[in-house]
């Protein structure tokens, strides 16, 4: 190992999650490859260059590895404000990363722009893996050698839009991350992180529910800077509540210790098992609330929402019934999702949280009966047969359970890539409500089945 590799080591082992950084000009394919790591659509994807401006960022997990990926805008010349301020976002996304992923348009000569990106990750010094995207066949793959010419070896082939060598790029990039360690449990109960932007009263609401004052509470954003264990026993249950800082607007986010903060936040979602996502209800959901409950999704965690300081909304209780609607309609993301209006300075409807997250928890490790899950699956299936794919009949097989928390299932079907992204929503809807997990994130995978020699399965109607 170099000494190089062998610094990266020691900082991601310090800091948890590593952070690795998308860096190359506009338009060579960046936010498709975050968004093929992370298995989601938040990297806003289209040919026009400069789409991306702002830093993204999203978890992924390959083998017994994760990491934090940062999107970042086009790097290259500078020609107005604007592009001014994408590449200042794509440098601080340089300097927070451990570890950059340098990204070229491998059907394109060499840019000038690309020489310059080269150039700067040549000063600052972090290790780099340099990626030819858009190599889809020999002629792409015979121009390779001249991007030796950036100064950067070995070289990684790929595909970003096919998935071609991308398995290739991740088992290189893990093998200068450390493997992902146990974290010891420090004390008995579900484990529930709670979550929110600055000032919306996480604090308040843990100092609340246990009767003193346990954790610093300001006026003032940022007070909360580390994630803080505390157990709690309410009703005879235990918990351990995670307060962590507020989650700031990315744009909001230059100093050291406001990263810190964040990473803090995103480790204890990795320690918790439920969410409580506190929401400042006269403001409603904001965009980096969206951002943050997009992370919940992703790690598969339970959620409450908490929309505190209800008690300052005015109006009639119709006025806060369509409120409510509002929200649920913006919520796509989490339709499992509870919402609980609540007031941390009055105490109105604090007693339900627990209650909900006692629920949520449970239902996060229900296990299904093989035989009346396929039942289930089945009355599934035949009330709204999947769309053809391709002139051909997409046939389920049957279901199985492979995991819990969340609960995870495995179809077989004969054709796994041709199930919809909208068939996929209507099978997970009506698993959560026919086997009564309303509260539940629930993972579906397709997975293809070979009918065994001189036998064929009877497949699901």
């Amino acid at each position: 190992m170099s000494a190089a590799e062998d610094s990266v080591n020691k900082t991601m082992h310090n800091q948890g999650h590593a952070l690795v950084a998308l860096l190359g000009r506009t338009n060579v394919g960046k936010s498709t490859l975050f968004n093929r790591l992370t298995r989601q659509s938040r990297a806003l994807v289209d040919d026009q260059p400069g789409v991306t401006r702002d830093r993204l960022y999203g978890l992924v997990t390959y083998d017994d590895h994760s990491f934090i990926l940062i999107d970042t805008g086009g790097f290259g010349g500078v020609s107005d404000d604007l592009s001014q301020g994408v590449r200042s976002q794509a440098e601080t996304a340089a300097a927070e990363a451990d570890l950059i992923l340098f990204m070229v348009d491998g059907s394109q000569d060499l840019h000038p722009d690309d020489l310059d990106v080269a150039q700067f990750l040549r000063r600052i010094g972090k290790p780099v893996l340099l990626l030819i995207n858009k190599v889809d066949g020999p002629k792409q793959e015979a121009q390779l050698g001249a991007y030796y010419r950036l100064g950067f070896d070995p070289l990684y082939p790929l595909s970003a839009a096919h998935g071609l060598g991308v398995g290739n790029l991740l088992d290189a990039l893990v093998r200068l991350l450390p493997a992902r360690e146990a974290t010891p449990e420090t004390a008995p109960g579900i484990r529930v992180a709670v979550l929110g932007r600055p000032n919306v009263g996480k604090s308040s609401f843990i100092n609340r529910v246990l009767g003193e004052e346990r954790l610093l509470v300001s006026d003032t954003p940022g007070t909360t800077r580390d994630a803080v264990d505390t157990p709690l026993v309410w009703q005879g249950r235990p918990y351990v509540l995670i307060d962590t800082a507020g989650i700031r607007r990315r744009s909001r986010v230059t100093a050291a210790l406001e990263r810190g903060m964040i990473w803090q936040a995103l480790r204890a979602l990795d320690r918790a098992e439920v969410v409580l996502f506190l929401v400042d209800a006269a403001e409603g959901l904001t965009e980096q609330d969206l951002r943050i409950l997009a992370l919940v999704a992703q790690a598969g965690k339970g959620c409450l929402i908490g929309l505190n300081k209800w008690d300052l909304l005015s109006g009639a209780a119709r006025d806060k019934q369509q409120t409510l609607d509002w929200l649920r309609t913006n919520l796509r993301l989490m339709p499992y999702a509870p919402l609980l209006p609540l007031s941390v300075a009055t105490g109105y409807q604090i007693a339900k949280v627990f209650p909900l997250i006692e629920e949520i928890a449970a239902q996060l490790q229900y296990r299904a009966g093989t035989g009346e899950l396929n039942r289930i699956f089945s009355e599934i299936v035949e009330a709204q047969p999947p769309p053809r794919f391709r002139h051909r009949s997409v046939k389920f097989y049957y279901l199985t359970q492979v995991g819990v928390q969340p609960p995870t299932f495995v179809a077989f079907t004969n054709i796994p890539g041709g199930v919809s992204d909208s068939y996929r929503r209507y099978l997970t809807n009506q698993l959560r409500e026919r086997l009564g997990l309303p509260y539940a994130p629930i993972r579906l995978h397709f997975k293809g089945k070979e009918p065994r020699r001189g036998r064929s399965p009877r497949p699901t109607r």
